[in-house]
């Protein structure tokens, strides 16, 4: 079981699963089953869910950004309808992603589709985290004029940078790995009065690169995507976790939780180990007593 390895061999695991190694060569690597890993992984992501929602509330940000990434379960939308015994949650998977530009923290994350309720649901929960009157930028989907309007009310500065793009590159067979050219971008002010030098995505594509860096289940054109929904949000749960609390950011040489004033010192891979134990090993509710019944008459004497 996961809950008996050593702290040193937990640990472990959580780092190279942070660090975009699959979970196959993790079991060869750190001498445990699958099963060992795949349950820490369960385990870390539902803490690291918990974490969050603990700790990343009154957010005093005044610049936000927010963009969605694309992956997939299973398999890719297109193929699902032919898939054999595709499970719930298989297809595209949008990840959104909302970061306060100043410290780098992410504000808020959700793994689902690319829809409008998918939009009001992402933008009531970063809402929900912050405090003040802030400064948001999107990119240009249509989804988030309406999404902001009912999470934030009229208590928002609002623009969109709205980014043409070219034919994809190349002519032959590159043209699958090269993406299509941004030919240009226009900024676009939806509501309130934002600062028209804020108006950027940069910050939140740069963060969301390093998730599709650091996430083997984000890589494209492999077999390395997640199989399982529930999966794939465990892996964004530790990923976040780590990226807020545990990892110093260059820019300002501190993890985005110290620089956000969610925290007043540097987390480690250790601490987060340690609450997976702790949730993991609180007792739980004990249900209505069962009289065990013999299986046998045997048993009955």
């Amino acid at each position: 079981m996961a809950n008996v390895l050593p702290l040193a061999k937990r640990v472990q695991i959580l780092n190279l699963l942070n660090e975009g190694m699959s979970m196959r060569a993790i079991s060869r690597v750190a001498d445990v089953s699958i099963n060992t890993v795949s349950k820490l992984l369960v385990d870390a992501g539902e803490t690291c869910l918990d974490l969050h929602d603990q700790l990343v509330t009154h957010v005093q940000a005044k610049n936000l950004q927010a963009d969605e990434i694309w992956s997939f379960c299973y398999a890719k939308q297109k193929n699902v309808p032919d898939a054999k015994a595709a499970p719930e949650g298989a297809g595209d998977v949008w990840t959104w992603t909302c970061l306060d530009s100043d410290s780098k923290l992410i504000v808020s994350y959700l793994a689902s589709g690319r829809t409008q309720s998918a939009a009001i649901h992402f933008m009531k929960d970063v809402a929900s985290r912050i405090t003040g009157r802030v400064q948001l930028t999107t990119d240009g989907h249509n989804s988030y004029p309406y999404a902001v309007h009912v999470a934030f009310g009229k208590n928002v500065d609002f623009a969109q940078l709205v980014k043409t793009y070219g034919a994809e590159g190349g002519s032959g067979p590159e043209r699958k790995y090269s993406p299509p050219v941004c030919t240009g971008a226009h900024k676009v002010v939806r509501q309130g009065n934002p600062d028209q030098s804020k108006i950027s995505t940069s910050h939140v594509e740069r963060a969301n690169l390093t998730m599709r860096m650091g996430m083997r289940r984000f890589t494209r054109l492999t077999n390395a995507h997640s199989k399982k929904y529930a999966n794939h949000l465990y892996a964004l749960a530790l990923f976040f976790m780590h990226y807020n609390f545990v990892r110093q950011h260059k820019a300002h040489k501190l993890s985005p939780a110290m620089a956000a004033g969610i925290t007043d010192r540097l987390w480690s891979m250790e601490d987060i180990a340690e609450r997976i134990e702790t949730r993991v090993n609180q007792p739980k509710a004990r249900g209505p007593y069962k009289v065990r019944k013999p299986r046998s008459e045997d048993d009955a004497r």
